[in-house]
């Protein structure tokens, strides 16, 4: 009685062992390729754990996953990627991901995969605050003082400015939630309907907790606060409905 007692302790831990590097995932190796675009230093970061990493010169990384993580994949010279790992993904060897190059700006000119920009051309100091193109627009309406201003005050072009800057800062939230949940997410977990996704995305990001703490990146806060506004939306679509 005592033996069978301990073959069956054994047995339990075997399977707890088993399960344990099952739930622990492995190793996931893999490698970048962008035309023509450098592929070293992009981010890989597994939004599921919070894991992250960095490809080489080569475009290689290794990162720990588990059959069902994210990974999103970022470089401020290609157009960010997301993608779900899979039981076909932890059989290969080296998975293959694509990304895209982002459009060329003016103050950013990418040749034989380094970037040249003002600042390394010596033509500007490093540090200086960063502009968009709304912002630098504002900044020459408002700059130029005397009957310039006045103008500019008077034609209500800087009130038109500062929309432009609210539009463009709402624009980038937009991307950044895009990023970070998918559609299947919004219908199974949140209930939210197909049609009802895009508007949910503008709701969630009109609200000022959330877009602070999709700003700093607080993941943690990002999906306390998606979930009861996800209820309130729905009690408007209801609303709306009846």
């Amino acid at each position: 009685m005592k033996i069978k007692s301990t073959l069956q302790f054994i047995v339990f831990l075997f399977v707890q062992v088993a399960f344990g590097q099952m739930d622990n995932g492995k190793e996931l190796r893999g490698k970048i390729i962008a035309d023509s675009v450098a592929v070293d230093r992009i981010t890989i970061e597994n939004v599921t754990t919070d894991k992250t990493a960095f490809s080489d010169v080569n475009g290689f990384f290794t990162i720990a996953v588990k059959e069902g993580d994210v990974l999103v994949f970022t470089a401020v010279h290609l157009e960010g990627l997301r993608r779900k790992i899979n039981k076909q993904d932890l059989l290969q060897e080296v998975i293959t991901v694509m990304m895209l190059p982002k459009s060329i700006m003016l103050n950013e000119v990418i040749v034989n995969e380094s970037s040249i920009t003002a600042e390394s051309l010596g033509i500007i100091p490093y540090g200086q605050k960063k502009y968009t193109p709304a912002e630098r627009k504002l900044y020459t309406a408002t700059s130029g003082g005397g009957i310039d201003g006045l103008l500019n005050a008077i034609s209500g072009r800087k009130a038109m400015l500062k929309k432009e800057i609210v539009i463009a800062k709402k624009e980038q939230l937009l991307a950044r939630i895009e990023v970070l949940f998918e559609d299947e997410y919004y219908i199974e977990t949140l209930k939210i309907p197909t049609d009802y996704i895009k508007g949910f995305q503008y709701y969630c990001i009109d609200d000022t907790g959330f877009a602070n703490a999709l700003r700093s990146k607080n993941k943690t806060m990002v999906m306390f606060l998606i979930v009861k506004l996800a209820e309130n939306y729905n009690e408007i679509i209801a609303g709306e409905n009846k």
